[in-house]
């Protein structure tokens, strides 16, 4: 059971940061507008952030390369932490765009985020099979 639970946790992770990769190419317009400013290029910045996904994602998939990848991912979501305080700057709403309420931008960066850094880090920790 326990073996089974660490396979689909590992599994979903890989999913999971593929398709978000590949969302970045099919929806750049919910990510460029949660760049903050001061980062020059956000088309670029966008389309790395989505190339680094899809591959990390596909490493975590693959046995010989998943700690590494993993591991990251969890530097990837490190970077992305600006995103998110920019987002609750502006008031957790973009003009046109994703509109949640300030609780939920909070929720966001102080939940969210630190159980997807748990989530990378757990599986670097148990990918042994």
């Amino acid at each position: 059971m326990k073996r089974n639970l660490q396979r689909g946790l590992t599994y979903l992770l890989a999913l999971f940061y593929f398709f978000a990769g590949l969302n970045h190419f099919f929806s750049p317009e919910f990510y460029l507008p949660l760049i903050p400013p001061f980062f020059p290029k956000p088309e670029l910045i966008n389309l790395i952030s989505g190339v680094l996904e899809i591959l990390l994602g596909l490493g975590v998939g693959y046995f010989p390369t998943r700690k590494n990848a993993a591991w990251g991912i969890f530097m990837l979501l490190i970077c992305f932490i600006p995103s998110h305080v920019y987002f609750i700057q502006l008031g957790s709403c973009i003009e046109g765009g994703l509109c949640v309420s300030e609780w939920l931008g909070w929720t966001r960066l102080l939940v969210i985020h630190p159980l997807l850094l748990y989530w990378a880090f757990w599986v670097q920790k148990n990918s042994k099979f």
